[in-house]
């Protein structure tokens, strides 16, 4: 069975058309079919009952009184909302429990954490957008919860993502990895670092590879994406090759790296390794999987 990727493939249809008619969404908040996802401090309420764990979808008269989003429509094309606020009255009265988004993501591989990151993102966005970047007046949420406007200049402000590169460097038949200080011990994954203003994705990838690790790539290609929802990144994963084996680790945000094989790769994958490696839910060990599955040409040391 193939793993998905930790908050992809949400079920749910956005419904833009609902998002852009006010009557509608009122409307749609109003049928008896409407469910809210509760977050609290930013943490999904999950139904931990008998029937297993998943996403707990509060009735309108059980949701906290706080701010609010239009999430889309679900297969049977019955309303879907996230709103933020205290959640104990539904943890007493049911099965439920806070749980972190990223431990929901790890339990869920269906398609459902996908709308915790979508909830989370704008809920979070909402709570840090309150007063207008161009005039400093307050804001008040509009479309659905998919953009605020000011009261004051009549600016109109949209949620943001920040891109994120993440990538293996290549060499002959060896990949890079490295480790954060703040990882666990043992613990290895593909580079990353923030896409940067006028830059295009290759460039940050070949530029994040200099400055981490001191080589130089080329030959940039696409390989996936994941919505990060901490606050709100969008994982951009790639490979590049390398022209050199020779590292220079800046040792801030990356303390160490190493080059590893395939088998390597695979048996830290299979949690056999010497190593450990992201788990499933993380574009990170996609990337690694797909290196050791497809077995990607790099360049020769000769070239």
């Amino acid at each position: 069975m193939t793993v998905m990727m930790g908050f992809t493939g949400s079920p749910l249809d956005r419904a833009d058309h609902i998002r852009r008619d006010a009557e509608a969404v009122a409307v749609a908040r109003m049928h008896p079919a409407a469910r809210w996802l509760v977050l609290d401090e930013l943490r999904p309420v999950i139904d931990v009952s008998r029937a297993g764990f998943d996403l707990f979808w509060a009735r309108r008269s059980e949701i906290p009184d706080g701010p609010g989003v239009f999430l889309g429509l679900d297969a049977d094309g019955a309303p879907r909302f996230a709103v933020s606020g205290p959640a104990k009255e539904i943890i007493e009265d049911f099965d439920a429990e806070l749980v972190d988004a990223r431990a929901v993501a790890m339990r869920l591989a269906d398609g459902r954490a996908a709308i915790v990151a979508q909830a989370r993102s704008l809920l979070d966005w909402h709570a840090r957008h309150r007063f207008c970047a161009n005039c400093g007046a307050e804001t008040k949420p509009a479309k659905a919860g998919y953009s605020r406007e000011c009261g004051g200049c009549g600016a109109e402000h949209f949620p943001r993502t920040d891109p994120v590169a993440i990538m293996l460097a290549l060499r002959e038949d060896l990949a890079l990895v490295g480790r954060q200080p703040r990882f666990p011990k043992g613990f290895f994954s593909a580079l990353a670092g923030f896409v940067e203003p006028g830059e295009s994705l290759e460039e940050a990838v070949m530029r994040e590879l200099h400055e981490e690790a001191g080589i130089r790539t080329s030959n940039v290609r696409y390989v996936g994406s994941q919505p990060w929802p901490f606050p709100s990144s969008l994982m951009i994963g790639a490979f590049a090759d390398a022209d050199g084996f020779e590292l220079a680790i800046d040792g801030e945000e990356i303390e160490e790296a190493r080059w590893v094989s395939r088998a390597e790769v695979a048996a830290a994958l299979a949690g056999t390794g010497s190593w450990m490696a992201p788990p499933p839910m993380a574009i990170a060990h996609h990337l690694l999987a797909a290196w050791v599955a497809e077995g990607l040409p790099t360049r020769a040391a000769n070239d």
